[in-house]
């Protein structure tokens, strides 16, 4: 049996834990620049306001039912969620961490136990650790424990916990369950799954499964096989290397000098390097992107990336910004007002020192082992005193900076925004 724990509407639950006047009011984060909802609240999903709709279209029914609107605030999301997965794996040893407010688990060893009071216990203690609702949804597979969940947060019949464990009940809830919602299969396979008559992920489980596996490949046939009860998919203890990192914005005002643009890129490159570290990892290719914003049809529309190899596999983020400032120089054009730019790294090697050559004719005054050190002595004293505590001067907001009009505190991460309590 697989557990599927998900948090409750999670950025709209990590702003309701600091300010709980918010309870029962309709509540909604939104996306970067405060452009569209990302995070709603039942009280605001049930006004129709739709999930990644503009906030300008909605303006008037906003200010009629008093919306409390935040901008996003991550680092306390980020913050909140590992005390939520930490909770989980003092309770569930073997999880999954799936995504920020999703974590599966493994529940093997707890075959001796009332998995539905299991669930619930797992939902209380969380709630009483850090304030955030989960539902708990639990299948003999990873798929059918997803959508347990589904019905878990959807239906109030079953109070946050769902929990499928026989041929009864699986084909009840399956039934229950629109095949767009289906994990795995998603709305485009949604609309040509329903031009034939599966609707519900129990039409889709009985559907012949060479009829599955022809029109959606081993991708439909694994999911059809994981609603039947047949495991295809195990537990991921140890998550897989990342393939590459960005680091993307888009500005809060439209950008026009490269220099403005020089002070965005060079922080994207910078935080793309600690990424980098992060991961224990070295890179070889640097890719720069910019654009304009394409919903404009008053100007001309420009859009260019460009992608340099380093000489030898870095972590340095003065390597990498360097680099990454010498492909604006030849990708920045005068005349366009600039949305969005970013940075990506990729060509990564492992990080040992024998596997990082350097170059004989590139060099920058400052061996491997040089850099190496002087990286972790700023990460070492950003951990320390908080991040962009040291940084280069290129790291700049002037000029490109988002729009965060709404910005709650960062009640855990940051000392001089924690809460205050006054008897």
């Amino acid at each position: 049996m697989f557990a599927l724990m998900d948090c409750n509407n999670f950025y709209v639950s990590c702003e309701r834990v600091f300010n709980p006047a918010l309870y029962g009011r309709p509540v909604v984060v939104l996306s970067n620049n405060d452009g569209c909802f990302i995070s709603r609240s039942r009280e605001a999903k049930a006004l129709g306001l739709p999930m990644g709709a503009p906030v300008f279209k909605y303006r008037e029914l906003i200010k009629k039912h008093d919306v409390a609107m935040f901008s996003p605030n991550f680092p306390l999301y980020g913050d909140m969620s590992s005390r939520v997965m930490h909770t989980l794996g003092e309770l569930l040893p073997d999880i999954e961490i799936y995504s920020i407010d999703e974590a599966f688990a493994d529940l093997q060893e707890f075959g001796r136990y009332d998995l539905e009071q299991l669930a619930q216990k797992v939902c209380l203690t969380i709630r009483r650790n850090t304030g955030i609702p989960v539902s708990v949804g639990v299948g003999p597979t990873k798929t059918l424990a997803k959508a347990a969940n589904y019905l878990a947060k959807k239906d109030t019949r079953y109070h946050g916990v769902c929990v499928l464990e026989n041929g009864i009940s699986v084909r009840e809830a399956l039934g229950n369950v629109p095949v767009e919602d289906v994990w795995g299969i998603g709305r485009a396979y949604g609309r040509f799954l329903r031009t034939h008559s599966l609707t519900t992920a129990l039409d889709f489980s009985r559907a012949r499964p060479a009829w599955v596996r022809r029109h959606m490949h081993s991708t439909g046939a694994r999911v059809q096989q994981e609603l039947n009860g047949e495991s295809c998919l195990a537990l991921e203890q140890v998550r897989p290397s990342k393939q590459s990192i960005c680091t993307s914005r888009s500005f809060g005002t439209m950008v026009r000098t490269r220099e403005d643009l020089e002070h965005a890129v060079g922080s994207f490159a910078s935080k793309c390097a600690l990424k980098l570290r992060r991961e224990g990892v070295y890179a070889g290719l640097v890719t720069v992107f910019l654009c304009t914003d394409a919903c404009d049809r008053r100007s001309d529309h420009y859009r260019e990336s460009r992608t340099a190899a380093m000489p030898f596999a870095t972590q340095s983020t003065l390597r990498i910004v360097r680099y990454a400032l010498d492909i604006l120089k030849v990708i920045f054009r005068d005349g366009y007002a600039y949305k969005k730019a970013g940075v990506i790294l990729d060509g990564f090697s492992p990080a040992f020192p024998s596997s990082v050559t350097p170059s004989l004719f590139d060099g920058d005054g400052t061996s491997a082992a040089d850099s190496q050190a002087l990286m972790q002595a700023i990460d070492t004293i950003n951990f320390r005193y908080g991040s962009g505590t040291l940084r280069l001067a290129v790291e700049s907001q002037s000029g490109w900076k988002q729009r965060q009009e709404k910005l709650s505190q960062r009640y855990t991460t940051c000392w001089e925004e924690i809460i205050q309590v006054r008897a």
